[in-house]
């Protein structure tokens, strides 16, 4: 008697499930809609596969027990068999790019940019392992994570979201970081996600969402590369692209979507859109939704117009434009990523002893937060060795971003362009607040207007970027325009773009601040708060220590931990500093090389 391996029992079973579905029901499959647009009841008439919260989008007060009755009743109209229905599990999805930062009191991890300085993928896989955890604990399946871009351009308002511009270094985290998120997909792992396939980060002049224009070679050496190990470790899913390669639409690619990914590559999982990203490969949405399907899109991600996203779906079906034949591969592969997952014999909802509910957020979790905090930070500048500071030396604490874990943060926590203020992140700790329970003597004036050197022996000026999310944090000139409907002559988020803006342009204020102090004789230590290196050069000359503290999320102890002495400077830059903003910053005599970073103790 041959015994069938897992592999062989997961597809007779799919095969199964799809001989006994109707058309309205593998159609349902291939729905991702947005909660707020969605009921329960939704979910049982339409046969959704699966829901998501976007951005911000979050139930009831936002926490943990208003998350778990959400999914229990969209899971349990998913198990409805009235009417004869066939119950399929739902998966229900979420942005936890750095942490389940969505939800109020997680644990807000470094975003990737800091990450990739660590040169620590054993500490990302524990991070991930610790996202996936928190993730659970909510009752959600399936997470928007790892992205794995190569950013090669810092005028992107995504870099934060990359590991580095080397993509052997983004490579060296995809697999560690799909392990630690989908844990062997026993009880207390969830799906991962690898986006965006493919070029993301090699726009031109970093353009959201623009034209990544190079060679086939130059496109799998760069941006292709670090898929290979995240396919390896089982990736279960990759969300397709919204860029364009040399003009043509990710979202209807057919040669990267099934002849390169599925084909070549042997990917065996489900392939998403973005959100709405089939909406711009055609002016008509119908065509846009058979161009989508045809060139190998599985699940459609879409906010609000999923009902007419349904419909025109089946009518590109019932009019032959799109084959059965694609229809039940799709199916068949959502169906595979559910019984693969186990999400037919996951314990729910009776059961939820297996979520990790009691670890949310815990001080276990934020003290692998904290570490990763430590080991991200570059020391840029320390002239005569003034750090690391004394607990003893009677500090001034000063700047924007000091006492702001919003600004700490960054987008995507909480809400999907980040938050401006302090009390909305619950938990952790700002970086004034981690100083201060380290130096006594230490004290706040964001204004720095209390400058003495009477008083002061040094000044920690914490400056930097407010917080943004993808093409909102694009560096251009241009106003804003209205998502148009369904064409794809219009940009997601910006206008035309036009003339690069000076990067020390954005922030002339922290210049100010860092000036007014040192002109008082005050030793001043800059820490730059960020999602990407800025020219910074007049703010760097003006301090004697410099720190490039990232985007560092919830737990700004950890910045404090390195400033005062706990532990040495250990990151190295992942991106190369510019010396200006011209195209070629890179090449041409950079302010700091890609690999620099002083180390101590």
């Amino acid at each position: 008697m041959t015994t069938m391996t897992r592999h062989e029992i997961v597809a007779e079973r799919a095969e199964s499930l799809l001989a006994r579905m109707s058309l309205a029901q593998k159609l349902g499959q291939m729905i991702m809609s947005e909660r707020m647009a969605t009921t329960p009841d939704d979910v049982r008439d339409f046969h959704l596969g699966s829901v998501l919260s976007g951005g911000g989008s979050a139930p009831g007060a936002n926490t943990v027990s208003d998350w778990v009755a959400m999914n229990d009743a969209y899971w349990a109209a998913s198990m409805s068999e009235a009417n004869g229905r066939l119950p399929i599990p739902l998966l229900y999805a979420a942005d936890a790019v750095h942490g389940h930062a969505n939800v109020l009191g997680a644990t807000v991890f470094p975003h990737n940019i800091g990450l990739g300085c660590a040169r620590d993928p054993e500490l990302v896989e524990r991070t991930a392992r610790v996202m996936a955890k928190e993730v659970l604990a909510t009752g959600v399946d399936w997470t928007f994570a790892p992205t794995l871009a190569v950013a090669q351009n810092i005028h992107w308002g995504r870099t934060y979201e990359s590991f580095s511009e080397d993509p052997a270094l983004v490579a060296s985290y995809a697999a560690g970081y799909v392990r630690g998120v989908q844990h062997d997909l026993g009880n207390d792992g969830v799906i991962a996600c690898a986006k965006h396939w493919v070029g993301d980060g090699g726009t031109t002049a970093g353009n959201d969402q623009g034209d990544t224009a190079i060679s086939e070679e130059a496109l799998e050496r760069t941006h292709m590369s670090p898929y290979y190990p995240a396919l390896e470790a089982g990736l279960l899913t990759v969300m397709a692209s919204f860029n364009s390669w040399n003009g043509d639409k990710c979202h209807g690619h057919r040669y990267l979507l099934t002849d390169v990914l599925k084909g070549r590559l042997g990917f065996d999982g489900l392939v998403v859109s973005d959100w709405d990203g089939v909406d711009y490969l055609h002016e008509d949405y119908g065509t846009a939704i058979g161009m989508a399907v045809n060139a190998g899109m599985d699940v459609f991600m879409v906010s609000l117009e999923w009902k007419r996203c349904l419909e025109l779906l089946q009518q590109q079906v019932e009019a032959g434009i799109v084959p059965m034949s694609r229809i039940d591969d799709a199916v068949l592969r959502i169906l595979s990523v559910k019984l693969r997952f186990g999400l037919f014999e996951k314990p729910r909802p009776a059961d939820r002893a297996w979520s990790n509910s009691d670890s949310f957020g815990s001080a276990a979790h934020r003290d692998i937060a904290r570490e990763a905090v430590r080991k991200s930070l570059v020391l840029l500048k320390n002239e005569h060795a003034l750090l690391p500071l004394s607990r003893a030396a009677r500090i001034l604490v000063a700047g924007k971003s000091a006492h702001n874990r919003g600004h700490q943060c960054g987008g995507f926590t909480v809400a999907w362009q980040g938050e401006t203020t302090n009390d909305v992140i619950v938990g952790g700790t700002s970086i004034w607040e981690g100083i201060q329970a380290l130096a006594p003597m230490a004290a706040l004036d964001e204004s720095g207007a209390s400058a003495d050197p009477a008083h002061h022996d040094v000044a920690i000026v914490v400056i930097g970027e407010k917080p943004y999310a993808e093409g909102m944090g694009d560096l251009r000139l241009g106003g804003r325009v209205e998502k148009g409907s369904h064409n794809p002559a219009k940009p997601h988020n910006l206008a035309p773009y036009g003339e690069t803006i000076e990067l020390a342009q954005l922030h002339p204020e922290d210049l100010a601040l860092i000036t007014a102090i040192a002109s008082t004789g005050i030793p001043v230590v800059s820490v730059f708060v960020g999602g990407r290196p800025l020219v910074v050069n007049a703010e760097l000359d003006a301090s004697q220590a410099f720190v490039a503290a990232w985007l560092p999320g919830s737990e700004g102890q950890g910045v404090a931990d390195v400033l005062l002495g706990d532990y040495p400077f250990h990151g190295t830059l992942s991106f190369t500093w510019p010396q200006s903003a011209a195209p070629s910053y890179k090449v041409e005599a950079p302010r700091f090389a890609r690999g620099y970073g002083i180390t101590t103790g």
